[in-house]
């Protein structure tokens, strides 16, 4: 089989030739139908996050069973399904035993510890490899395993209440959905971007409102709850001041530099700013079945597996609008 390699660390992915791998017990194997490329692909390339080299990467892998190892239950060939981030992890600490795997010490997780999608074929456990709703393409379905799974997870995390209204921040590859999720769940929806070219698209993609920041967010009423997507710390800190009392910052978006909290805004208006990542396996399922009822749609640029090094350098250029998919 065809797969890509990254030799080493900020090396050019190479594709090679590989055997092609068989499912150990509790694993299937998959055919490739489709593999989004994430931002995080550019970390794992620059050795930014764990994991061993030679390594194929894609966290956002979907296709079809094609066999079935022993000891898998509730998988069969001919299954269309798709793998999420964490795979497995040890079942014995308290965080596994508390439900909450992603915490996990011993986690096995897709393109870190075991092989990702951007490959003809891929072997997975068979507990993570989970079913597609019927009606959603693979082409659609490749980013809710990372992209829609995160920014839905951290919408649930924040708890929105009737009447709230949410806002989003940055309006890319993981808030052009966030808005659409927000929107679907029948909450007052607010884009924050100072891109002027993003305006109308986030008006089309169900936002009621447009601001440039947090100051205009707050003269407009202000947000019960901020989903930070942006890459930029800045960006998501310059929203703080349009956030009501007890409203809640959720950050998603990743960047090294420190974020600033005034403790006037912590004590006086209770704010809260919560981390979140793929916080439960149920949120991928709503995910996945919000996006199944064409009440999300992914903007995507699709790629032939042959284009695998066209498609990098869009991502990594930040010139990609908005997911990159890999078509098999």
């Amino acid at each position: 089989m065809k797969a890509s390699i990254v030799p080493a660390a900020n090396q050019k992915w190479e594709i090679k030739d590989l055997p092609q791998p068989e499912p150990d017990p509790n694993q299937v194997l998959i055919k490739m139908h489709a593999s989004g490329i994430c931002y995080t692909d550019v970390h794992q390339t620059k050795g930014e996050t764990p994991g061993a080299f030679p390594r194929t990467l894609g966290h956002e892998p979907v296709g079809e069973i094609v066999a079935v190892g022993t000891g898998v239950r509730g998988r069969k060939v001919g299954d269309r399904v798709g793998v999420p981030w964490v795979q497995a992890s040890c079942m014995r600490c308290e965080w596994c035993l508390r439900g909450k795997p992603m915490f996990c010490a011993e986690q096995i997780g897709t393109s870190v510890n075991v092989a990702g999608g951007h490959a003809e074929y891929m072997v997975a456990f068979g507990d993570a490899a989970v079913p597609l709703p019927q009606g959603l393409s693979y082409e659609q379905a490749a980013p809710i395993f990372c992209a829609g799974y995160t920014v839905y997870s951290g919408l649930r995390w924040a708890e929105p209440q009737p009447n709230e209204t949410v806002a989003v921040v940055g309006i890319g590859g993981l808030g052009h959905l966030a808005l659409q999720y927000a929107k679907a769940a029948g909450f007052k929806t607010i884009a924050i971007t100072r891109s002027l070219d993003k305006e109308t698209l986030a008006k089309q993609l169900g936002a009621d409102a447009v601001v440039k920041n947090g100051q205009a967010l707050a003269e407009l009423g202000g947000a019960d709850v901020i989903l930070g997507t942006s890459n930029s710390t800045d960006a998501m800190a310059d929203a703080i001041p349009g956030l009501r009392p007890d409203g809640r910052l959720v950050l998603m978006g990743f960047d090294a530099k420190a974020l600033a909290v005034s403790p006037a805004d912590l004590i006086m208006r209770r704010i809260r700013v919560l981390g979140s990542q793929q916080n439960r396996r149920d949120f991928l399922y709503e995910a996945l079945d919000v996006a199944a009822q064409g009440k999300v749609k992914v903007m995507t640029e699709t790629y032939p597996f042959d284009k695998v090094h066209q498609a990098y350098d869009r991502v990594a250029e930040g010139k990609a609008r908005f997911r990159a998919v890999l078509t098999f």
